[in-house]
């Protein structure tokens, strides 16, 4: 006989509040190893293929981690070190970029920077701490004994725990299916691939989406000339999976860019723009329909929110489970939502079950 429900919801309760208090306070420690398990989840849909082809699954994640091997390499000595230097010569350029920005103010707008106006004011105070304060943040993050040691443990132990959990996934599902309350065990198995499917839709197709679109801008605008290209297409990249804000941030950011360096020629910043709106119609139109689908069931109100609080409780980590747990609350609410019409409370005394 199964538990009553008040007991359960106790149960229920007490592990998600033992949840939340360990993601609070061992926030620092559970880093590499959410890191590790999002990559291995990642990854796993990519095993299981070659499982298929008829590899075993320790061949399958050999195969895997060399190739993420090699495509770390590269990008430690190609890309990294001119993403790095872009960033910092962008926060130092800070001062140039404000002083541009005020000779066009005041060629074409001299009333608002009067040497006296809160424009001119914030125009400089703006441009000099962007300058003093970004650098010296790059520079800390970059040189600090304490940072480069934590970047080392996550660059050594995120790929170990990836490793394993990618070679155990499968074994780690039927443990944890194997513990499921067989009264309700189906249930909660067709709740957890709804919040699967979601996962997959977002998480991976998104993240294909933001790496495709990443490397398009960047690459795009580096040829078209413009100066922190890899930098703004990184960015654009890396946001894209809020619907139309990367696109427009990172085109914004652009195009700005492009007007203090292209200045009179206007080819070069209209080609600028195009690259964007390509990115937006190759996005909409190719990658989205087919890498992500249209039953995600995450709406980017929704997902910021998430990302708000989760990143506010819990930092970064919490950032990080942010996308997982929005979207298992997303599913529960349907299913909660499901049940509430199904019932004699919704549909009323006087309807009859066959309805």
């Amino acid at each position: 006989m199964a538990l009553p429900v008040n007991t359960q919801l106790r149960y229920w309760g007490i592990a998600t509040l033992v949840f939340l208090l360990a993601l609070w306070l061992l926030g620092d420690v559970m880093l590499p190893f959410v890191l590790g398990g999002a990559v291995a989840y990642f990854l796993d849909p990519v095993a299981d293929r070659l499982e298929k082809m008829g590899f075993s699954r320790a061949v399958s994640v050999a195969v895997i981690t060399f190739i993420a091997i090699m495509i770390f390499v590269i990008m430690v000595l190609l890309i990294l070190p001119t993403l790095i230097n872009q960033a910092v010569a962008l926060f130092e350029a800070a001062p140039q970029l404000a002083q541009n920005l005020r000779e066009f103010l005041t060629t074409r707008f001299p009333q608002l920077v009067e040497p006296e106006s809160t424009l001119h004011r914030s125009l400089l105070a703006v441009g000099e701490t962007v300058s003093q304060r970004g650098g010296e943040l790059l520079n800390s993050l970059l040189t600090s004994a304490a940072s480069i040691i934590n970047i080392a443990l996550l660059f050594v132990i995120v790929p170990v725990v990836a490793v394993y959990l990618l070679y155990d996934w499968d074994r780690m599902v039927a443990a944890v299916d194997d513990l499921l309350p067989r009264d309700h065990a189906p249930v909660i198995r067709d709740l957890a691939g709804q919040i699967d499917r979601t996962l997959a839709s977002f998480i991976r197709g998104m993240g294909t989406v933001c790496l495709i679109l990443g490397s398009y801008y960047a690459i795009a605008l580096m040829l078209v000339g413009l100066q922190f290209g890899l930098v703004v297409g990184a960015f654009a990249g890396l946001i894209t999976f809020i619907p139309y804000i990367g696109a427009l941030l990172g085109g914004a950011l652009a195009i700005g860019l492009a007007l203090f360096q292209f200045w009179g020629d206007w080819l070069s910043i209209g080609l600028v723009g195009a690259v964007f709106v390509l990115g937006q119609v190759i996005e909409g139109n190719i990658l989205t329909p087919k890498l992500v689908g249209g039953s995600v069931g995450l709406h980017p109100v929704w997902l910021i929110f998430a990302l708000s609080v989760f990143g506010m409780l819990f930092g970064f980590v919490g950032m990080l489970v942010a996308v997982p747990v929005a979207a298992a609350i997303g599913v529960l609410a349907r299913f909660v939502i499901g049940q509430y019409k199904a019932s004699r409370l919704y549909r009323g005394l006087d309807q009859n079950d066959s309805d």
